[in-house]
């Protein structure tokens, strides 16, 4: 029988900051270059005799992060250099932080960070030309965001929400688009396990991953693997090491053995300026301009709307949709009519979206104007999304679309009593069937009323029409 084993997961993420330049030198920041090698100069190619130069807008970037996490912002901070030999560093150095990162603490999502630092991403290798390799530096020298969570962690569904999250708050932060499939993003796992959940196991790091779902399924996978290890009866051991995430095979494979810090032979930078950041920066200004973040949006929505939980991460999610929500809410100020738009919205729009990609958010009124019809009974639910459908490719008025499609629905009591007793009176064995007990019977007929008006009646009044009538 297999032990239980207790997991504990630390995080490393990298995140490219959207600045105009790179970290230490001039050149153009940009994430969509397709040419290789054309965003480079003697600088962050370490040519002899260049000397780097700190983006200040870089620093602020990690400043906001710290301050949103509500972290300890350093007063003093320096850059160090990381010593290693690969051919996608042309200084046989990268430019990091090691012993005084820019941010200390915080915590996001229940989980603990130990720091926030800076330094210099790497140049982007090219392996797909059979038996040789090339190099685009492009990348080299962009400025990225390094930040490690404390080994708190204990599934991989914890993991891969705290990574969800942190790449919304750096979106809403403006800091980066933080897109895992342009690499802009990336998730290194620490992992262990152990029968004690006090004391650590020997960790394993996971490296290629490319998704959040990734991220999970490459914990699950190595959740699995070391329990297999430490239940064998040959007396199997866990190795620290680096390991990849092979997303074809759906596995992780041994990449080399783990490196410790020592081996970078770290120290600090003489090129570069020791930072006081108090002198360089009004920290207190910047917290006070931070804009609202996930975790305050989520609770304005529940408390000011209403509406689901599931509806509100759509909203957190995508920044465009969740604002022009606001615009539709704060008109229809009701929340039994806001609740009804917001499952228009995730339902109804988003499933056109999926399907239809010249679909955009419809004008907020024109929407707005829709709701009301629908909480007014004027148009039935079916009505509503053929118009829907209408207004998300051309910006006309719902009432318009309604008059000109025989959308609106008849409430004249009199004029639909006449056609649900000819409904009545054409369908007697559907009527026997409903006096005889089975109440559901009477849907059929409420489908016949429909069909007869040509969809123009009000269903709920064409039911209690033909409930009173078969009394």
């Amino acid at each position: 029988m297999s032990k239980q084993y207790y997991t504990t997961i630390g995080l490393e993420i990298h995140a490219e900051l959207n600045t105009n330049s790179k970290m230490f030198c001039g050149c153009i920041n940009d994430p969509d270059e397709e040419l290789p090698n054309v965003n480079i100069c003697p600088v962050c190619m370490a040519h002899p005799g260049t000397l780097p130069v700190i983006n200040k807008k870089a620093v602020e970037s990690v400043i906001k992060v710290g301050l949103a996490l509500g972290s300890t912002i350093a007063d003093f901070t320096e850059f160090d250099r990381k010593n290693y030999f690969y051919p996608d560093i042309p200084k046989a150095y990268q430019i990091s932080q090691y012993k005084y990162p820019i941010v200390s603490g915080g915590i996001l999502r229940g989980v603990e960070i130990t720091r926030v630092h800076l330094e210099e991403d790497t140049a982007t290798s090219k392996h797909d030309r059979g038996d040789y390799s090339l190099v685009d530096f492009n990348r080299a020298g962009v400025p990225l965001m390094e930040l490690v969570t404390e080994p708190v962690i204990h599934s991989s569904k914890q993991a891969g929400d705290f990574g969800r999250e942190l790449q919304a708050v750096l979106r809403y932060l403006g800091v980066s688009e933080a897109n895992m499939e342009k690499g802009q993003m990336r998730v290194e796992l620490n992992i262990s396990i152990s029968e004690d959940p006090k004391v650590f196991g020997t960790k394993v790091e996971v490296k290629n991953i490319n998704s959040f779902k990734a991220m999970e399924r490459a914990a699950e996978y190595e959740i699995k693997r070391m329990s297999a290890l430490l239940d064998d009866d040959k007396g199997s051991e866990i190795v620290q090491e680096t390991r990849g995430w092979d997303e074809n095979k759906q596995s992780t494979f041994s990449q080399r053995k783990k490196e410790n810090a020592n081996d970078y032979r770290y120290f600090p930078d003489p090129d570069l300026p020791k930072l006081f950041l108090s002198k360089i920066f009004n920290i207190e200004k910047m917290r006070e301009g931070l804009p609202e973040l996930p975790e305050a949006k989520r609770h304005r929505y529940r408390n000011d709307y209403g509406i689901k939980d599931e509806d509100i991460e759509s909203y957190i999610i995508d920044q465009e949709l969740g604002g022009w929500f606001e615009k539709v809410a704060n008109t229809l100020k009701d929340k039994d009519k806001v609740k009804t738009a917001s499952n228009y919205i995730t339902s109804d729009y988003l499933g056109i979206k999926k399907v239809n990609t010249e679909a955009k958010l419809p004008i907020a009124n024109n929407f707005v104007e829709l709701i009301e019809m629908v909480m007014k009974d004027d148009i039935s639910s079916r009505g509503a999304k053929d118009i829907l459908a209408l207004i998300v490719l051309n910006d006309e008025s719902p009432i318009k679309i309604a008059n000109d499609k025989g959308l609106i629905q008849n409430h004249d009591e009199g004029a639909l009593k006449e056609i649900v007793q000819k409904v009545i009176d054409a369908n007697p064995a559907v009527v026997e069937t409903y006096k005889g007990g089975k109440e559901n019977a009477i849907m059929s007929l409420v489908g016949q009323v429909m069909k007869e008006s040509k969809g123009s009646a009000n269903p709920s009044l064409v039911q209690k029409l033909l409930k009173e009538l078969l009394a």
